[in-house]
């Protein structure tokens, strides 16, 4: 899990997936292709996010070579996203009654949990560097190797490897 310090910007969710990758998904999957994304539909991570689409052509599938596929629940039904039944439940048992007033507090709270099946929870804080009113123009949009979906094509897509 990553937390940051800075604005919640479309930049931060994917350098956050990006490092994940990095870091655990090519060591756990290093025969992967692809990589599959469930996002809210709003927020930083928006299906109306040019950022967000941007910043995912450009670090994880040119940079990695991954083909991304992402998929937005539909407004407000982000609560059924399976980490956040899986997970964030844990994550609250575990520092219920703690006061969070530091980062590094939350850090080694969301790091010290364990869930009932055994998964342990890595956590890291990113600092910084994350600002707000990024914009990304047509011409970036048309240069994408974006492909939408047959089925509810503005919240499913799938972005390909520029090579």
């Amino acid at each position: 899990m990553c937390i940051g310090d800075c604005f919640d910007t479309p930049r931060f969710a994917v350098e956050a997936i990006s490092d994940w990758w990095e870091s655990e998904g090519q060591k756990r999957f290093p025969e992967a292709g692809r990589l599959l994304v469930l996002a809210d539909a709003g927020g930083s991570n928006s299906c109306r996010s040019r950022v967000w689409k941007a910043q995912l052509q450009e670090q994880l599938c040119d940079a990695c070579g991954l083909e991304v596929t992402v998929c937005h629940y539909p407004t407000g039904c982000s609560k059924w996203n399976p980490i956040e039944h899986r997970l964030f439940s844990f994550i609250s048992l575990n520092w219920a009654g703690v006061p969070l007033r530091t980062f590094a507090t939350m850090v080694r709270y969301i790091a010290g949990t364990v869930t009932a099946a055994g998964l342990r929870v890595n956590a890291r804080l990113k600092r910084g560097g994350n600002e707000t009113g990024e914009r990304v123009s047509d011409e970036v949009m048309r240069r994408l190797h974006l492909r939408p979906h047959a089925v509810c094509p503005a919240w499913n897509y799938t972005l390909s490897p520029r090579t």
